[in-house]
Parts: C-alpha cells; sequence; structure tokens
C-alpha cells in the first residue's frame, strides 16, 4: 500500500502529471535556487506547486466542499500505562519550528528570542521544558530547531549558554528551505537591489518534511533509534514533552496525528481542520485558502469549534518512506501567498509567495487522526495582545518552564494597533511591565496610553482614546 493518498487532481497527485507551463519563470527560478545552493529536492518541491500557480490555481477551499469537525476524542479521557508512556516519549523528539521573525511586530531576529515572562525568552522556556522532561522519565529527548537563515545564527547562539542540550550525534538545528519570491504580474523572479535578502522567502512550515529528509537529520534520528515527532511552534509555550500523549499516539499505530483545542473569539485567524465531502478525508483549511466572501464561517469559532494548533505528532519511519516514494513531493495542498516584496512596506511591489502548511499532511497520510487537547496545551503568541498577558500575572511559570494560568480564565486584550502593533511602540507604553491582569476578563485600549508602574485592571476594562497621549498613572486600579 502506498504511504500517501494517491488521488489524480488532489493534493496526492503524482507530481509528473503537472500541466504545460511556460518556461521562462521557472527556469529563471530554478536557476537562482540552484546558484543560492539550494537543495535539489526543495527545487523540485517548488517547481511542483510553480506550475500549480502558473495554471491558474489559488489553493481556495470552498465552504460548501466541507463539514466542519465536531468530534474528537479528549486527551483527559485518555488512559496509557506510565511505562509505555515513558517508553513512547523516550523515542520522540521535540521539533521547533523557529523560521519567524515577526515583522508584523517590528522584529528583525528570531521570535523565539522575545523575552516573554520574568526576562526569559520562549527558547529559555523551550529549554526548561525538555530538561524538565528528561529529569522526570531519564530520557535523552532531543530538541530540534527548523530555522530559517535569518534566524540560525542568533538561535543557536542563544543555545550555546546550554551545554547539556544537545543529544551526541544529532545536531540543535536544520535549515528550512528558501526559494525565490515572484512577481505578481508574471510570475519570474523578484530583483530587489535595495535589499536583495528580500527577493527570498521561506515555503512555509510544510517544507518541514523535505528539509528534514534532504538535511540528513531524519536518518540520524532513525538511526538512533528515534520514531516519533513532537512538532510545534517556538511562540507555542503549551506544546510541552507530554508523555500521555506520545503513549496515546504510538499506540494508535496512526502514522499522524493533529492536537485540536476548542476555539475562542481569540482563534478567529487560526486553521482549523474540516471533512471533505467527497471523501470524508480530514483537512487543514487555513486563512489563505478561504475566500475572502466565505471568512464569516473561518471566523465563526461556533461553526468550526476546533482550533488547529499546530501541534503535530508523526511517525519518522512512515514519513521518510513516504518522501523516498514521492521524490521528497507529499503533494501538500498549495498556498498562494499574496505580499509585497516588503513587507514592511504596504506600498511595495506585489509578489507571490508559495507556501504549503506542515498540517495538511493530515489530508496525505491514510489513517491520519486527530485529538482535542486542554487549552493550556495551545499558548500562541501572535501579537503584542497575546504577549501582554503572559507577561502578566495572569500567567505563573514553574521551574519545569510550562506556563500555567493562575487567573480564572485568560484575559481577552486588544491594544490599539495603532500605538502597540510593534514590539517598539509596546515596550515605550509599558516601561515597567505589564499591568496586574489576574482578575481581568478583558482589557481594551484605543488611544495613546502608557502605563506606569503596579497597575491593576480587574473585570472587564475599556479605557477609550482621550485624543492625545496619555498615562495611566502608578498604582492605579482600573475596573469594569
Amino acid at each position: 500500500m502506498s504511504a500517501v493518498n494517491d488521488r489524480p487532481g488532489e493534493c496526492g497527485a503524482d507530481h509528473r502529471t503537472d500541466p504545460p507551463v511556460s518556461a521562462e519563470g521557472l527556469a529563471q527560478a530554478q536557476e537562482r535556487m540552484r546558484e543560492a545552493g539550494v537543495a535539489s529536492a526543495a527545487i523540485e518541491v517548488f517547481s511542483h506547486y510553480y506550475r500549480q500557480v502558473e495554471s491558474g490555481a489559488t489553493g481556495l477551499i470552498r465552504e460548501d466542499t466541507i463539514e466542519p469537525l465536531l468530534d474528537l476524542p479528549h486527551l483527559d479521557d485518555i488512559r496509557v500505562d506510565p511505562e509505555q508512556a515513558r517508553e513512547a516519549l523516550s523515542r520522540t523528539v521535540m521539533i521547533k519550528l523557529n523560521g519567524g521573525l515577526a515583522t508584523s511586530m517590528g522584529l528583525d531576529h528570531a521570535k523565539s528570542l522575545l523575552p516573554v515572562h520574568d526576562g526569559l525568552s520562549f527558547l529559555d522556556l523551550a529549554v526548561a521544558q525538555l530538561r524538565a522532561a528528561r529529569a522526570t522519565y531519564g530520557i535523552r529527548l532531543p530538541l530540534l530547531l527548523m530555522n530559517s537563515f535569518r534566524t540560525r545564527e542568533d538561535s543557536l547562539a542563544a543555545l550555546d549558554g546550554y551545554p547539556d542540550l544537545e543529544v551526541p550525534g544529532l545536531p540543535l538545528d536544520f535549515l528550512q528551505n528558501s526559494q525565490p519570491k515572484l512577481w505578481a504580474g508574471d510570475l519570474t523572479p523578484v530583483s530587489w537591489p535595495t535589499d536583495p535578502s528580500l527577493e527570498w522567502c521561506p515555503p512555509g512550515h510544510g517544507d518541514i518534511y523535505t528539509a528534514i529528509l534532504s538535511s540528513g537529520i531524519l536518518d540520524a534520528l532513525l538511526e538512533q533509534g528515534f520514531r516519533y515527532a513532537s512538532t510545534s511552534n517556538s511562540d507555542n509555550l503549551g506544546a510541552s514533552p507530554n508523555a500521555t500523549l506520545a503513549g496515546w499516539f504510538a499506540a494508535s499505530g496512526a502514522p499522524y496525528a493533529a492536537e485540536m483545542t476548542l476555539r475562542t473569539p481569540a482563534d478567529r485567524k487560526g486553521g482549523h481542520l474540516a471533512i471533505r465531502r467527497v471523501d470524508g478525508q480530514l483537512i487543514l483549511r487555513d486563512t489563505a485558502q478561504t475566500a475572502p466572501d466565505e471568512m464569516h464561517y473561518f471566523t465563526d469559532e461556533h461553526h468550526h469549534p476546533y482550533a488547529h494548533t499546530n501541534n503535530l505528532w508523526f511517525d519518522l519511519e512512515v514519513l521518510r518512506a513516504a518522501l523516498v516514494e514521492r521524490g521528497s513531493v507529499l503533494g501538500l495542498p498549495l498556498i498562494r501567498n499574496i505580499k509585497t516584496v516588503d513587507p514592511t512596506d504596504p506600498s511595495s511591489p506585489e509578489v507571490v509567495q508559495i507556501e504549503t502548511a506542515m498540517g495538511a499532511a493530515v489530508e496525505v497520510f491514510p489513517g491520519a487522526t486527530a485529538i482535542a487537547v486542554p487549552r493550556s496545551r495551545f499558548l500562541p503568541v501572535k501579537t503584542t495582545n497575546d504577549l501582554l498577558v503572559l507577561r502578566s500575572d495572569a500567567y505563573d511559570v514553574g521551574d519545569d518552564g510550562v506556563p500555567r494560568l493562575v487567573a480564572q480564565s485568560a484575559p481577552l486584550v486588544d491594544l490599539d494597533p495603532g500605538y502597540y502593533l510593534t514590539m517598539a511602540d509596546f515596550d515605550a507604553r509599558f516601561p515597567h511591565g505589564a499591568p496586574s491582569l489576574r482578575h481581568a476578563t478583558g482589557l481594551t485600549v484605543r488611544g495613546d496610553w502608557t502605563f506606569g508602574a503596579h497597575v491593576e485592571v480587574s473585570g472587564e476594562v475599556s479605557i477609550g482614546d482621550s485624543g492625545v497621549p496619555a498615562v495611566v498613572a502608578d498604582g492605579v486600579q482600573l475596573s469594569g
């Protein structure tokens, strides 16, 4: 039996049957990738998706082709023998997607280096979580970062402070591939002499499968006896090592599993799983795969009740067999992203970025599954709103690096994007750190407010725009 679904015309279709394409733009892009030393497997994958874009594919998933996913097993109901759980975790590698810069927050270095709680960064807390699991279970448990060319140097330098972290025979990272951005008009590779680094982009985190094979890391892990991967975003501090999940996944025999959690109003932009009507297959739908006139379905947390956490589990042996069988082209669904060549300048020319999502593999592997997990395993930081909550006393972080909610519920923060969008603006307006949010249910701020020291928020608080820069004085108690 094939290791992946093989359905003509769908994501699993053989990549050799792609439609004809005008050669100029693709040939230019391929040559540029070869000159830059990009792995041949990554060039093959890029060519596969270029042909789809050139033929007019949009990657959109229409609402009338899917049904909401409503019924899932819950982690809280799972019982696994403790020794089987420990054994499964001992054969697991923790992979963190670490290629992001969070340019929307004004950062120009790895997002994972941003201080998130008591001066500790995402990376510091991930290391603390890993060390705690190693000590608890007496296992090796490697940490592996998938870096981009923009995040590798800084991130590895930060890990130099943890000399006990590396597992002998395994590196601490592998590099995400790079590919050219394409001019939206003619799909030729972008030329941007003022900053040539802007000519390149990552292929989305779906590149993890190609990159881990072509880097040699997949074979190295298998040779050392590792069988499973627990993969998550580096900015999700909830995705700590979990022996019960590892034991459940190993016992399931599934090649792949996604962690899902109930959506809240804060999750309206996140992806979700759905059931494809034509064949009952689980699929992932992301924002960029949703038609503008159907975004109201996508953002309705009651219609699609489970958020896709991007915490994924996959069987390394099955993954390798699938990649070898298909020449590194798994055939994940296309994401055609329209951006500007300079992401910090919305007036710069439009480009096409060809991407895939790691979580889309749920529709590639027969027998792939999903499990509902508590909200505590999904603490993403996508905006300064999220960051304020995690920096506040609404969460407590122990020696194991795991954030635990001490508030009755996580407060929903909505800061004025005109004044708090970037980290520079955010830090300038919270010079003494986050206010107390332990007793808050929500905080909405409009206008230019700078917060003093020891400010406390309780209940639902809304601060209006005064029209001029203003100050919330030291020690003020805001209640609603």
